[in-house]
């Protein structure tokens, strides 16, 4: 019923590596920091060589390659990360439904076999 995580493929385990750490706000913050500092190096070149060209001058046309391609590598694998967790909740869900019918069956005969106990005690 249940995967487990030795039983994943290398693709299954990236994913589920890179979701958590894309995730997370360090990934945010560190990102951040990465765009601020490309920005303002980018600016400092800049105004200190006003002759020569910054590598990337506003605005900023490598970094938003960057941006764009990081986007669409990174979205498709969070995808696939998500598609693993609902699935693996489907199953949980599912389960949960079984043990749910299993102990209503049990409950039933539970109440039946009080009836019997009652009917019998009331007799006498």
């Amino acid at each position: 019923m249940k995967q487990s995580k030795k039983n994943l493929t290398l693709g299954q385990k990236a994913s589920d590596a890179l979701t958590k750490w894309a995730g997370s706000w360090t990934f945010i913050l560190l990102f951040l920091l990465f765009l601020i500092l490309w920005m303002i190096l980018n600016t400092y070149f800049w105004f200190k060589y006003i002759q020569g060209e910054p590598f990337d001058p506003y605005p900023f046309i490598l970094l938003n390659l960057i941006l764009s391609c990081l986007a669409a590598i990174q979205a498709p694998v969070i995808l696939m990360s998500q598609n693993r967790a609902a699935e693996r909740d489907r199953q949980h869900a599912e389960y949960d439904y079984q043990v749910n019918r299993k102990a209503e069956k049990e409950i039933q005969e539970i109440q039946k076999q009080l009836e019997k106990i009652g009917k019998k005690l009331i007799r006498k």
